[in-house]
């Protein structure tokens, strides 16, 4: 597939904006290994590879292994995800596909067992930032492949 056109150089003020949210959540405290997790996670959910690949490497870059990022499309059947992986990941499905489904009650107090208010907030920001990069990589068809790695945060 071609590059439907670059669009951090089309809206570059949207962008900034996408990023500013990416750095605060980036800087909110979340476990950097969780935060991955729920990109990838999110991303295998809307299929777009431009932010599996880029978050992938991410984790591995930041010590994380391959037997769990192979994984994370199983995790409820794989035993090496904390509790508190696995209530980030619940609420990262029921996020991303939040028009198939309401967000239970029993799912939201599972989840509290494991986030703080400020924690499960800022969880939550984190979704809607890597939901909305799926969008924009799916949508313009961004480049696959070419994502390199920053250095360990």
């Amino acid at each position: 597939m071609s590059v439907r056109l670059d669009y951090a150089n089309v809206a570059p003020g949207a962008v900034r904006v996408m990023r500013s949210l990416q750095h605060y959540v980036n800087e909110c405290g979340l476990e950097v290994s969780l935060l991955e997790l729920v990109k990838t996670r999110a991303s295998q959910i809307n299929h777009c590879a431009y932010c599996i690949d880029m978050h992938t490497k991410d984790a591995r870059a930041n010590g994380e292994s391959e037997q769990r990022l192979y994984g994370l499309s199983a995790w409820r059947e794989a035993p090496y995800y904390t509790e508190r992986e696995r209530a980030a990941l619940a609420w990262t499905e029921a996020l991303t596909l939040i028009a198939d489904h309401d967000v239970s009650d029993e799912l939201y107090q599972q989840v509290r067992q494991h986030f703080s208010e400020a924690e499960l907030v800022n969880l939550t920001l984190a979704l809607i930032a890597i939901n909305g990069w799926n969008r924009l990589a799916i949508s313009f068809r961004v480049e696959v492949g070419t994502y390199q790695p920053k250095p360990h945060r």
